[in-house]
């Protein structure tokens, strides 16, 4: 839990005891159906939660906007950011219900009331938002293809509405479609080893009705 107060040293004292009582949630629900490795859970803060919020060092989200997190698995990154920003509305998708009935426990043992889930594939979902953000589910080309059509037309922030995406490693192949795309390197905002070759890549996209 310090690793999150050293990045974030305004939490309110609500925001504060979601975020410590994380460890206890998953590490209960993680005994029942396994959604972190045992190798992670032990580190859940910094591998998982403070990863997550990675996104919040590149956009602030709005009250009122609202964002689709795909491929959720175990609820990152959007359980902590819904955590980190309660005035904004979050979706959080998986196509697979174990994982999605984990998220729904962790959200009830939290008291967080800006937050939806679905079980279902994203192409399913018909609404549109701000911005859709994940963790490595997919290379990007197939994710633009799983997302297009989900973004809202309206811009309600500095950054363009579009896809912000936690990945790793050399992306140079994988974005050479996406000239437009913006990498930020998280070494620029966390000290830990562990985010040496992470990054948050955000692809601002048009609307498509």
């Amino acid at each position: 839990m310090e690793i999150i107060l050293k990045y974030f040293k305004d939490l309110t004292p609500t925001q504060i005891e979601q975020f410590s009582k994380l460890q206890e949630l998953y590490q209960d629900w993680n005994l029942k159906i396994n959604v972190v490795s045992r190798k992670d859970i032990d580190e859940l803060y910094l591998r998982h939660v403070l990863h997550s919020l990675a996104i919040a060092k590149v956009v602030q989200f709005k009250p009122r906007s609202k964002v689709m997190d795909v491929g959720t698995g175990g609820g990152f990154p959007g359980i902590p950011l819904a955590i980190l920003f309660p005035e904004t509305q979050f979706h959080l998708v998986d196509s697979i219900g174990k994982k999605i009935k984990v998220v729904n426990e962790v959200v009830a043992g939290l008291g967080l009331t800006n937050v939806k889930t679905s079980n279902c594939r994203v192409e399913e979902i018909k609404d549109t938002y701000d911005f859709i953000v994940s963790r490595a589910v997919a290379q990007m080309e197939t994710f633009v293809g799983w997302t297009k059509g989900r973004i809202a037309k309206k811009q309600n922030h500095d950054l363009k509405n579009g896809i912000l995406y936690l990945k790793g490693g050399d992306l140079s192949e994988e974005l050479k479609l996406y000239t437009s795309a913006t990498i930020y390197d998280l070494p620029d905002f966390f000290d830990e080893d562990f985010y040496e070759t992470k990054k948050v890549v955000h692809l601002g996209m048009k609307y498509k009705a």
